[in-house]
């Protein structure tokens, strides 16, 4: 039998300071931390599983990818349904089925199996990603708290996204390969112990009692699944291939029918009236070309670090430490510029410099490493400002009941986001270089040539990012915190 909570089940609890919300925080950051973490883990360990599972190229691209398509795909209505059902037993329900889906690696035998295990983490982590930060919100009534408790989520995010292949690298010197899904276990259920002691349970009052929009997700989950396969096609099987323009038509069909549904649905799943206000509609956009950059730059120097340098996996990841190191120290500086010039300026300072660094990056490559981590702190700072103002503003601007599906909408922002990074590097790559990159050691004219392409990827990247998350910023208002959407 399903008990209701209602408004007076049990109080809303807040805390005045990070210090006391430290358990809850922790945990919600854990949450957060090992599903994005998940993101990159297994891609440094794809060789052995190729080896012992006899898996092809082709199939081992499917074993990250899967994660990633369910992930996307599923953020919305995730947002939707944790709106309606309650966003902590939403969110306790993805991490039991993480936690106990990353125990049944150790049954796998065949590719395909772990194939559809990565897709149902994928489903998971879906259930989790939007909910945690919008979980942050309810911990603090305070707006400068929320500010700070949503970066250090974001730098948490952020490092597990990047830490990943190090972690699975220095992991794989000592443990078998599925010991690196199998630590997701006791994670889940020391996050989601936290949770249930030091989070509020929902209260009827702050849900929304519209019905599901299941013809909404099922487009939504068409039309996003769609636009990042796309991408991954056009990189993988060409722009102009079969497979890859059909996945394109399939996405602009299916997102013309989500809109076309939604604009006439009693109870949308996504009230696409939001976006007439300028936060919602320039946040969005501002993460869009945010994580267009950290993407494309993420993609670019893991293949320079690893093949046209030559290092390790554990060194090319702490060669990523500036990036959380700015991440961490930088939120001083872009709160002061909040607070000093308001989301506009601040977040146009912030795009910026993405756009600089980018500009930087493609000087950079061609001059060592120290150029190349300056440009990293810059882009580092820029990320922070853009990321965090945005997320901020964006669930701020959302009814009460719909602080789920603000953060979705945030989360899938992001993710089209990177799907475009990657896109775009990849192919300039690929067009400029080479399609196959050759995994041993490179001459002095493959690295040359290799240098050459980044350095006009980089250059387009800066244009591309400039435009996006300017033009996001300008959208914003010039309110010195969050409340003008309300």
């Amino acid at each position: 039998m399903t008990t209701t909570i209602t408004a007076t089940d049990r109080p809303s609890r807040r805390y005045t300071s990070l210090a006391a919300a430290a358990i809850p925080l922790a945990a919600l950051c854990l949450a957060f931390f090992v599903e994005m973490v998940d993101n990159t883990l297994l891609s440094i360990a794809l060789p052995t599983i190729g080896r012992n599972l006899g898996s092809s190229t082709t199939a081992l691209q499917w074993i990250t990818g899967a994660y990633s398509l369910t992930f996307g795909g599923l953020l919305l209505t995730a947002g939707s349904i944790a709106d309606r059902f309650g966003r902590r037993r939403v969110l306790m329900v993805g991490l039991s089925l993480f936690g106990t889906l990353s125990l049944l690696v150790l049954a796998v035998s065949s590719t395909g199996e772990l194939i559809a295990l990565r897709a149902a983490l994928g489903v998971a982590a879906a259930m989790m990603a939007p909910i945690t930060n919008s979980l942050v919100f309810r911990l603090f009534d305070d707006k400068t708290l929320r500010m700070r408790a949503m970066t250090l989520m974001i730098v948490v995010g952020m490092a597990g996204f990047v830490l990943g292949p190090l972690l699975g690298g220095t992991a794989l010197a000592h443990v078998r390969w599925e010991w690196l899904l199998v630590v997701n276990a006791p994670i889940a259920l020391i996050a989601g112990l936290g949770i249930w002691f030091g989070v509020a349970a929902d209260r009827r009052a702050d849900l929304t009692e519209d019905r599901l929009d299941v013809p909404g997700a099922i487009l939504s989950i068409a039309t996003i699944g769609l636009a990042c396969w796309s991408a991954t096609s056009g990189v993988d099987h060409g722009w102009v291939s079969a497979m890859t323009i059909t996945s394109i038509v399939g996405a602009l069909v299916a997102g013309a029918a989500f809109i076309w549904h939604e604009r006439r649905s009693a109870a949308p799943m996504l009230d696409l009236t939001l976006f007439s206000i300028g936060t919602v509609r320039g946040a969005a956009i501002a993460q869009i070309g945010s994580s267009i950059a950290m993407a494309g730059v993420m993609f670019g120097l893991i293949l320079h670090f690893q093949y046209a340098y030559g290092w390790s996996p554990v060194k090319a990841g702490l060669a990523n430490v500036p990036m959380i190191a700015t991440m961490l120290l930088a939120a001083p500086i872009s709160e002061w510029l909040a607070r000093r010039f308001g989301h506009r300026i601040a977040c146009l300072v912030g795009a910026f410099a993405l756009a600089g660094s980018l500009a930087g990056m493609a000087w950079a490559v061609g001059h060592g490493y120290l150029a190349i981590a300056v440009c990293m702190v810059v882009m580092s700072f820029g990320l922070r400002t853009v990321m965090t103002i945005c997320a901020v503003a964006l669930v701020d601007a959302m009814p009460e009941n719909r602080t789920s599906m603000g953060t979705a909408l945030n989360d899938t922002a992001q993710e089209v986001g990177t799907s475009v990074g990657t896109a775009v590097i990849g192919t300039l790559i690929a067009a400029l270089v080479a399609a196959q990159l050759p995994s041993g050691a490179w001459g002095a004219d493959l690295v040359g040539s290799f240098f050459h392409g980044e350095q006009i990827a980089y250059a387009v990247l800066a244009v591309l990012v400039g435009l996006i998350a300017g033009g996001g910023a300008l959208a914003l208002t010039n309110s010195h915190s969050t409340e003008e959407a309300h």
